[in-house]
């Protein structure tokens, strides 16, 4: 039976870079790239450990074997992890309703996967919907970029409610991105 929960255990924590491992662009084949997406960031173990005792993620479980991940991400990590530091920089910069993203009560989404077979189930869907119940009190935006390349990330953020509010070009690794928001006041 598939659960939506949070994480809740170190066993959970090493499910996800499990799972991360299995999808992450340098291990999956440029026609699946295309077809099923692909996820950029490999975690730092302790760094999504810290992660989730200030914020726990949301993840989706068969059993034991976490199957899906959505990483909550506070500001506070924004220098945790390189490849996000073009992201964080924007936020201050970037408006959003004549105001910078960086005012308003937000958190990122340091990445979202779902394992190959549960794919099209709306796993997805349900691990957003459960991060607006978790977190839907205490902040307004969910904040996140997705690479211009990922069309199947592009089309399911904006399924759940992603606004695309912003590109940039990050030179130092060649790619676009799309930096989206979920607006939970709207």
């Amino acid at each position: 039976m598939l659960a939506i929960t949070t994480v809740q255990s170190a066993a959970d924590v090493q499910g996800i870079l499990d799972l991360q491992q299995a999808n992450l662009r340098k291990n999956v084949p440029l026609d699946v790239q295309l077809a099923q997406g692909f996820v950029t960031v490999e975690h730092d173990p302790g760094v999504l450990t810290r992660m989730n005792r200030a914020a726990p993620s949301i993840i989706a479980k068969d059993g034991d074997k976490v199957v899906g991940y959505a990483l909550t991400m506070l500001p506070e990590f924004g220098t945790d992890i390189p490849e996000l530091l073009p992201l964080f920089a924007l936020i201050n910069s970037i408006t959003y309703q004549d105001k910078p993203l960086g005012e308003y009560p937000y958190y990122v989404m340091g990445q979202v996967c779902v394992a190959n077979g549960y794919r099209g189930q709306r796993v997805f869907d349900r691990m957003y919907q459960h991060h607006q119940e978790v977190y839907g009190n205490r902040f307004q935006l969910l904040i996140t970029d997705i690479s211009a390349n990922n069309a199947r990330s592009l089309k399911a953020h904006a399924r759940v409610g992603f606004q695309s509010i912003h590109e940039f070009h990050d030179s130092t690794i060649g790619e676009t991105w799309v930096v989206v928001v979920w607006d939970w006041h709207k």
